[in-house]
């Protein structure tokens, strides 16, 4: 069958790293290190996805911008103690060689910083995977559409030759902003039925759901 979507983007945590909640943590951990009152896991959860420092902006609304690069050295400290313990989710890395056997361009569009993005894609083993990847500290964040933007044009992709799969709201507004279909996973930071508020193609619980969808409708 022919492809569907020539170029396949991913987001990184929640949808392939299984990450969700070491990042509600380390944000949470960060504020009591400032003695601030911490945000709820799922108001942590809720900003997965966005640049650091509007993800932490959001989710602490009360912190003064002037302790923005304190609160971002605690945060990191704490995600970095459990970085070596993630791990891909069960079916992922098998899903990434089977879509670009398949001929699929596969990218990635992260919060993640670039450093950050690069060290998990060398632990992961999955980097030569991706023909193009776009990061938080090098683009407008989500939703802003500036990741998607510049991987269809690196590409010479058109926009409904193009995918966005993500865990966020964030992800699938991105996808909406810049004229692309989007797939979302129900298995990462934000709830189903928060995602299905925004009308994606597919809500999928699990990768084999993901994994299936994309043989058929790829």
């Amino acid at each position: 069958m022919p492809k569907t979507f020539d170029l396949i983007v991913f987001d990184w945590d929640g949808t392939l790293m299984d990450s969700a909640a070491a990042i509600a943590s380390a944000i949470r951990a960060a504020a009591r290190d400032l003695g601030l009152e911490p945000p709820s896991d799922a108001q942590a959860r809720h900003v997965i996805g966005l640049g650091l420092q509007d993800a932490l902006a959001q989710a602490l609304p009360q912190l003064e911008p002037h302790r923005y690069a304190e609160i971002s050295e605690r945060y990191r400290y704490h995600y970095l103690s459990q970085d070596r313990d993630l791990s891909l989710f069960t079916g992922i890395a098998e899903l990434l060689a089977e879509l670009s056997g398949a001929g699929h361009m596969l990218a990635v569009a992260t919060g993640k910083s670039r450093l950050g993005l690069n060290r998990a894609l060398e632990a992961s083993g999955v980097g030569g995977f991706f023909q193009g990847t776009r990061c938080a500290d090098e683009c407008f964040s989500k939703p802003h559409p500036q990741m998607l933007e510049e991987l269809m044009a690196e590409f010479g992709t058109r926009s409904e030759a193009t995918l966005m799969i993500g865990d966020t709201t964030h992800d699938l507004q991105m996808a909406r902003n810049a004229g692309v279909a989007a797939l979302a996973v129900s298995y990462g930071a934000h709830p189903r039925r928060t995602l299905e508020a925004e009308s994606p193609l597919l809500c999928a619980d699990t990768v084999v759901d993901l994994a299936a969808w994309l043989r058929t409708n790829g």
